[in-house]
Parts: C-alpha cells; sequence; structure tokens
C-alpha cells in the first residue's frame, strides 16, 4: 500500500506559481474537471477514525467523460506534511460503484466539484485546484517531506499559506 505525502497551499492566484513552475521547467500534464463524492458510515465512524473513501470521476475541460478512481485514506500520522495510507484502484463505471456503496450502507456525505492542472517537476506532482466557493488550492504531493519542502520553498509558497 501506498502513503501519501503531501501539502496543500491556498493562494489568492495560480498565476505566480504558475509562472516559477514554467521559468523551472516544470513538465506541465494537462487540465481536467473532477467530481469528488466522499462517503462515510451512518453512524460517521469512518471520519471519526480519520479515515476517508472518495469516489473521483474525471472529465476532460471539453465534457468528455473519462475514468474514475476510488481512493481509500487512512489516518493522518504526524509531521509538517499530511502523510497517511492511501490505497487507490481504477474504476470504469463509476454509476456502478456508486450503486455497490450505496448497497453497503455508504452514504455520501460531501460531493464537490474541481478545476485540476496538474504539473511534474522535481519528483513531486503539483496541482493547482480551483473549487467553487471555497477558493484556489496549491497540492504538492512528493516522495519525502524534505523534497516537498524544497518544491515549496522554489514555488513561494510560505509556510503560513500551508493547510
Amino acid at each position: 500500500m501506498a502513503q501519501e505525502i503531501e501539502a496543500k497551499f491556498r493562494v489568492s492566484s495560480h498565476d505566480p506559481v504558475r509562472a516559477r513552475l514554467q521559468a523551472c521547467g516544470a513538465k506541465p500534464l494537462g487540465c481536467v474537471l473532477e467530481r469528488n463524492r466522499i462517503y462515510d458510515r451512518q453512524d460517521g465512524s469512518l471520519r471519526a477514525a480519520g479515515c476517508g473513501l472518495r469516489l473521483r470521476t474525471i472529465s476532460q475541460e471539453d465534457g468528455t467523460s473519462g475514468q474514475g478512481t476510488l481512493t481509500f485514506k487512512g489516518p493522518v500520522g504526524p509531521g509538517p506534511f499530511k502523510s497517511r495510507e492511501e490505497i487507490e484502484t481504477g474504476i470504469t463505471d463509476p454509476a456502478a460503484l456508486e450503486a455497490i456503496l450505496d448497497r453497503l450502507g455508504l452514504l455520501p456525505i460531501l460531493v464537490y466539484d474541481k478545476r485540476r492542472e496538474s504539473w511534474a517537476w522535481n519528483g513531486c506532482r503539483i496541482e493547482l485546484d480551483e473549487v467553487p466557493r471555497l477558493g484556489r488550492f496549491v497540492e504538492i504531493e512528493g516522495p519525502d517531506e524534505k523534497t516537498i519542502a524544497a518544491v515549496r520553498d522554489r514555488l513561494g509558497l510560505g509556510r503560513a499559506d500551508h493547510e
């Protein structure tokens, strides 16, 4: 099972971060639209345990439907960045999976959309996210905290912006 290590930062604009990514030679990976559904048991026990179950469906910006993923996230461990177990699998029929989750008694407790622009640089994946009514965020996911901190600093993201 994989260990996810990431840091998220709230920003007022993606433009300065995008300019720094371009200047340091980061590779643009494209933009997608996501619909995220967070599931829990009726008693809220997944969330109470610090865990999450997410069904994500992805569409291209032209509206073409694409793939989906089901992700289990374990409790967050100690450290300056978010580190947790992550088990993820691709899905080809999100509607069927929603029906399965429903039959298992899992409820969608949160549904939100996101526009995501992805970049790769220095062993990290950098996501420029825009969530309606919540704002703009930058997520850096990488192999270790030291690498994430170096990318954070190079992109000019301050520690105070960390969420």
